[in-house]
């Protein structure tokens, strides 16, 4: 008999993202970009199916792949983001310089945005794996990170 064995798979994904933040009384109260990278790592046991092709593996990292990229990256890659409440002066021709814009219900901070990666990539996976924690760079040394065992 195979002893089931518990392993975490994690995954990076890199996209570029404008954003800015609303009432703030720093520099990033004006529109700048950052080159984010967002770490998934999700747990699971590992298929000790023979007859699954699916065997010795905890997901798919292509299926992991798709679940990030259809829900976050295909959405946020080269957009602008700001928070909906955010006072802009005739909103007509915001949305005609930028194609990409995406009005969010929070402050997109990275502290906001990872939390709101977090559910969504909860949404998405499979029922037998538990996501433990996704880490979002937004510059080469500022992160974020949701760990489920603090939610």
């Amino acid at each position: 008999m195979i002893k089931k064995q518990v392993v975490r798979v994690s995954k990076e994904f890199r996209w570029e993202m404008a954003h800015a933040l609303w009432h703030y009384d720093g520099l990033c109260k004006n529109l700048h970009g950052h080159s984010y990278i967002l770490r998934v790592t999700v747990r699971g046991e590992i298929n000790s199916n023979i007859s699954d092709t699916k065997l010795g593996m905890v997901i798919d990292f292509s299926d992991l792949k798709r679940i990030v990229n259809e829900n976050i990256v295909k959405l946020f890659d080269h957009s602008v983001v700001l928070n909906k409440d955010a006072k802009v002066s005739s909103l007509e021709k915001v949305e005609e310089i930028f194609e990409r814009i995406h009005f969010l219900p929070f402050q997109p901070t990275a502290e906001n945005l990872v939390t709101h990666f977090a559910d969504i990539i909860k949404e998405n996976l499979p029922k037998n794996i538990e996501l433990i924690s996704v880490r979002l760079n937004e510059t080469a040394n500022s992160f974020a990170e949701w760990f489920a065992e603090d939610n």
